[in-house]
């Protein structure tokens, strides 16, 4: 674990539908319709109502988030975070990445979360380059450290080992706990 002000980051593997923290962050699409991966996940592990709650929020723009109860999960909150689709990197994308993460901890800190578990955001389906993405992501999580109060602690869950050794690289290059 590492701590920066006030903020402590952790790195782990594991499936982030059974974080219990105050709130998981869902790597959504704009219409907040589950879909594969990590999106289908959570909405899979939340049960129906998830659903129906993203259905009423009428979707969601690219660079934003918008939040939803927990449902069935262990996590009180969910966060639906829209990142950009890799188009090569000329059109906005690291500054609609940063906005997602961004965006997702500000409805945190809004609401007096605590802990908050990421996925890597837009790195699946959405194509962006994995090291790419969590370097923007790390950047605007560090960032964060200066602004949130609330916030206790972040969490950065991969699915699978080369997500896990990606995050461990760009939190500094140790693996496990930072």
């Amino acid at each position: 674990m590492h701590q920066g002000g006030s903020m402590r980051w952790q790195v782990k593997r594991g499936d982030i539908t059974r974080e219990a923290v105050d709130a998981i962050v869902n790597a959504a699409n704009t219409r907040l319709a589950g879909g594969g991966g990590v999106d289908g996940a959570i909405h899979r592990a939340a049960g129906p109502a998830l659903a129906e709650a993203c259905r009423r929020l009428g979707g969601c723009p690219t660079g934003e988030a918008r939040m939803t109860p927990g449902f069935n999960l262990p996590a009180r909150y969910v966060i639906h975070a829209v990142g950009p689709v890799w188009q090569g990197g000329g059109r906005g994308e690291a500054r609609l990445l940063a906005g997602a993460y961004a965006y997702s901890l500000k409805l945190a800190e809004e609401a007096g979360l605590a802990t908050v578990a990421f996925p890597a955001i837009s790195t699946g389906a959405y194509g962006y380059p994995l090291r790419e993405a969590l370097a923007v992501a790390t950047a605007t999580l560090v960032g964060a450290a200066a602004w949130a109060r609330a916030v206790q602690e972040i969490r950065c869950v991969a699915f699978d080992e080369t997500v896990y050794a990606a995050w461990c690289e760009a939190w500094g290059g140790s693996r496990g706990e930072m």
